[in-house]
């Protein structure tokens, strides 16, 4: 759980990102690195990557963000901070691994347009349903 100045939160994405066509570009050494700068971007965002993995052609994180974060802002940049996780790390990955991403045909462009998120963590939906319709309601 984490508070803010007006509010207590404890918000959770689970993320996919794929690579373009699918390319299976990743290896150990260059999914640790993609791990470092997607850190950097959360911490950017006042956001906390939580777990990360991948493999050869995707990667997975696990977000803890406050609620004034909009999750596509984060993804794909557009907000007032620019950067976003998916720019970035194409940004530097692309610039640091030239010749092996060269190699699989990627052109210009290093993730998908597309990508996975889904909210996680806390009660079952089922759980607060109930626990909402139990509230004593004043006559």
């Amino acid at each position: 759980m984490r508070t803010g100045r007006h509010v207590a939160f404890n918000l959770h994405a689970h993320l996919v990102f794929v690579t373009k066509y699918r390319r299976g570009v990743f290896d150990d050494a260059m999914l640790k690195r993609c791990e470092e700068i997607m850190r950097e971007v959360c911490e950017n965002f006042e956001t906390e990557l939580r777990q990360f993995n991948g493999e050869a052609d995707h990667v997975h994180l696990l977000v803890h963000y406050p609620p004034k974060i909009a999750l596509s802002k984060l993804i794909n940049g557009g907000g007032e901070l620019g950067d976003s996780l998916k720019g970035v790390t194409s940004r530097y990955l692309r610039a640091e691994y030239t010749g092996r991403i060269n190699r699989t045909g990627m052109g210009s462009v290093f993730w998908s347009r597309s990508y996975f998120a889904s909210l996680c963590g806390g009660a079952p939906l089922e759980i607060v349903r109930h626990y909402i319709e139990g509230q004593k309601r004043p006559l």
